[in-house]
């Protein structure tokens, strides 16, 4: 994936959530930072939707820059990670606590997600 997908940080009502994603470098998949909600959940599925369509076994989604995920954009991974064919997973590296905990509680053990806090 070489396309840098960019919500910016400011709207009509003044300052709100963003979202930056960029190319990994040396692996399969991508760096996120800022925030998946409402106004930024297009780019974050547009990013999952282009990792289902990659032929690699393990695509990986690192978070450490991502402050928050809300249930949907949880929800939208847990879509996309069961569309991936057998073998295949997210490694997602270092979610914020909110996506972990979401996780956790509603697709706990699911085959499609790997989550790495190191």
């Amino acid at each position: 994936m070489n396309t840098q997908y960019r919500v910016p940080a400011a709207g009509a009502c003044g300052p709100g959530p963003g979202l930056a994603v960029f190319p990994l470098s040396g692996r399969q998949g991508v760096r996120a930072s800022g925030e998946v909600v409402l106004t930024t959940r297009a780019i974050w599925e547009g990013v999952l939707e282009q990792a289902v369509r990659e032929d690699e076994d393990v695509y990986y989604l690192e978070l450490s820059d991502v402050t928050f995920v809300d249930v949907a954009g949880a929800g939208a991974l847990a879509a996309a990670a069961g569309q991936l064919g057998d073998g295949r997973r997210f490694v997602v590296r270092r979610p914020p606590a909110a996506l972990r905990r979401t996780l956790d509680l509603l697709w706990p053990d699911h085959a499609g997600i790997e989550v790495s806090v190191s």
